[in-house]
């Protein structure tokens, strides 16, 4: 006859923890670095501030890519850090199901059009 001695610890909700804190952090960093990167290129000395300067520095397919890896860590990390204030202060399950659908289809949204706008250039 078997003893159990304990119970298995069931964990559920948001048992996420340094997975997600790491990913925050690494998709942060990420964004960070563009931002430098994007900064030093506007602000080279001698270089006009327009249109054509912002169609320069994103017309090369470098750049487009790199930028499109921006744009998926930058909803990554909206995902997780907005999942994780409706699982911590919506406590009713089908309000929260309900509100993660809507960031979703608004997240997946704002990323598309991100990409449009990216490839007119």
């Amino acid at each position: 006859m078997a003893v159990n001695y304990g119970s298995k610890r069931v964990v559920v909700g948001a048992h996420y923890g340094m997975r997600d804190w790491l990913s925050q952090r690494v998709t942060a960093a990420l964004m960070a670095l563009f931002a430098l990167a994007l900064l030093v290129q506007v602000a080279w000395p001698g270089r006009p501030l327009g249109y054509d300067t912002w169609s320069a520095i994103f017309s090369a397919q470098w750049m487009k890519v790199l930028t499109f890896a921006i744009v998926v860590a930058l909803g990554w990390h909206a995902w997780v850090g907005v999942r994780d204030i409706w699982m911590d202060y919506i406590k009713p399950v089908g309000l929260r199901l309900v509100l993660e659908v809507v960031t979703i289809v608004w997240l997946v949204g704002n990323m598309g059009w991100m990409v449009q706008v990216l490839w007119r250039l």
